[in-house]
């Protein structure tokens, strides 16, 4: 299943919030949950599973809603609390213009800076790379695979992802081979080209995936 498999299902468009995810969600499931329909109980098992499925993918790669922001309410105005009299009230001092964002440095490996992304994005682009790391350690390329399309979904303008994403689909076609599944090895080794086809590094590693497959024949 991939990412807009995921979409589709749960009825959203493409790069839906997270909060949309979630809502969409719940009201498919309670909808196609199997105790709610007694006289298609199978039917709507699968339903309810394919739904399940495609809400945990979306979650791991879609960033909560407003997890950047400033949770306004911890520091409510004065206007908020009328009650205060103006002799308690702390004598005003002169206004200093604020300083610039501090970057928080985050452990991990580093990805490059994209000027045209935003904040959000590049937090998105850094939380999702150190994710696919994880994925492609323990072999999970399905996973992989879905995590890496829909954040190239989500951050188009990006090349470096589309790296990642060329990567992802060379590292499964070899995989694939060692498992003697050849002509699947082969379409994810061809979309490895299209998908990055000016990177010679992998041009070179995907020609010794096709040297170990013609051995193989």
């Amino acid at each position: 299943m991939n990412i807009a498999d995921c979409y589709r299902l749960l009825g959203l468009r493409a790069g839906a919030s997270f909060d949309e995810i979630k809502a969409s969600y719940r009201r498919l499931a309670r909808q196609y949950h199997p105790d709610v329909n007694p006289n298609n109980q199978q039917q709507a098992k699968d339903k309810f599973i394919q739904l399940t499925e495609a809400y945990k993918l979306l979650i791991s790669i879609v960033p909560p809603s407003g997890a950047s922001s400033v949770d306004s309410s911890a520091a409510p105005s004065a206007a908020a609390n009328p009650s205060a009299s103006a002799s308690t009230a702390r004598p005003q001092v002169p206004r200093v213009s604020p300083k610039p964002p501090v970057t928080i440095k985050r452990k991990g490996p580093k990805v490059q800076f994209n000027p045209s992304l935003s904040e959000a994005e590049q937090l998105l682009k850094q939380d999702s790379y150190e994710q696919l790391q994880r994925f492609l350690k323990s072999q999970r390329f399905p996973r992989a695979i879905a995590l890496v399309e829909g954040l190239a979904q989500r951050i188009p303008q990006d090349p470096e992802i589309r790296q990642w994403q060329a990567i992802t689909y060379q590292r499964w076609g070899r995989y694939l081979i060692d498992q003697k599944q050849l002509e699947k090895a082969r379409i994810y080794l061809k979309k490895a080209l299209r998908t990055d086809p000016h990177n010679r590094s992998l041009w070179s590693e995907v020609e010794r995936d096709f040297r170990r497959m013609e051995k193989i024949f």
